[in-house]
């Protein structure tokens, strides 16, 4: 047994390089472990993580934010960075510091709270990736931006990303990607598949608000072309409503001219110029009325959309003064 007591000096260093080693390893896990024991997810968060079709890992990554829905003045509080050219609907503060969601409350824009948790539920997902999934990853997405992706809309996205400081932009891509595009490559859709159960519900909520601006934005332009085409019509006929008045005011002098002369046959003959003219005039002075009144309910029509995507805009602003726009 002599040679026990010389050497559980050696025993105990060895256990405890290997428990060391362990609790090294297993860190993440206990980390989160100690941040969820007292933890329960309020309701509005646990559905919000429901909708997602959040598996147990990627709820695990969000709730270990203890993520907050919040108004206007908190939101701020905890997402002061307004470096961010596009909207800032929730901030991620890394890990386990804080996740913060603004509770956009228009019902037409049902959805946004739900991509924007999945959104930076990811950018934590993205912290955890070890250096060699990193790598493999990042090459996937910037493979996809480069080759497959054909949305517009998610390039100018990406590409407002580009001009802002601190932004690692194929972090964002991970969490765009993921919530916002339809068609994945089948190696992304496997590797998102990690953090939700049914990926494709996330992009739904994403077209779904994103259809209210669109369909807002697409009836503004065909308003503007059917006033663009009725003001073009009504000018051209004020022209010509011009030159008859004109044609009419020199009828009647001639017309008086004949009388005071007597000449008869020229009264008569100018007599019917002069009412065939005012018959077209008073048809083309209704039409074009007609023509004036509708471009008038048409131009209502219109801003009332413009002030409905004015509204839907401002209840996705975040920031708690709204610069006013300048002439």
């Amino acid at each position: 047994m002599r040679w026990l007591r010389k050497s559980w000096p050696y025993f105990l260093l060895a256990l405890l390089i290997i428990v060391n080693a362990g609790v090294l390893w297993q860190r993440e896990r206990l980390a989160d472990w100690w941040r969820l024991r007292n933890y329960t997810a309020p309701q509005d968060i646990a559905s919000l993580a429901t909708d997602d079709t959040m598996t147990p890992v990627a709820r695990n990554f969000f709730y270990v934010n203890h993520p907050q829905l919040e108004n206007k003045d908190s939101f701020n509080t905890h997402c002061a960075d307004r470096s961010e050219k596009t909207a800032v609907l929730g901030c991620y503060r890394g890990n386990r510091q804080g996740i913060y969601i603004y509770a956009v409350i228009d019902a037409r824009l049902s959805g946004v709270r739900q991509v924007t948790a999945a959104h930076e539920t990811l950018h934590q997902a993205y912290d955890r990736l070890s250096a060699k999934e990193r790598e493999h990853i990042d090459a996937l997405l910037e493979d996809f931006y480069e080759h497959t992706l054909t949305d517009q809309a998610i390039k100018d996205k990406i590409e407002s990303y580009k001009s802002q400081p601190n932004v690692v932009l194929v972090n964002e891509m991970h969490s765009i990607f993921g919530t916002e595009v339809r068609q994945l490559t089948p190696e992304l859709e496997q590797y998102y598949k990690k953090y939700f159960d049914n990926r494709g519900k996330i992009v739904d909520y994403r077209d779904a608000y994103q259809a209210e601006f669109t369909r807002r934005q697409t009836l503004v332009e065909n308003y503007d072309k059917q006033l663009a085409g009725l003001k073009k019509e009504i000018d051209t006929n004020k022209s010509t409503l011009e030159d008859e008045m004109t044609f009419l005011n020199t009828k009647e002098k001639a017309i008086n001219q004949d009388a005071n002369k007597g000449d008869q046959a020229a009264y008569q003959s100018d007599i019917i110029a002069y009412n065939d003219m005012v018959e077209r005039y008073n048809a083309l002075l209704t039409t074009t009325r007609g023509q004036i009144s509708q471009y008038n309910q048409i131009a209502n029509q219109r801003n009332d959309i413009a002030v409905e995507e004015q509204q839907l805009q401002q209840a996705l602003d975040s920031r708690l003064t709204t610069p006013n726009t300048k002439q």
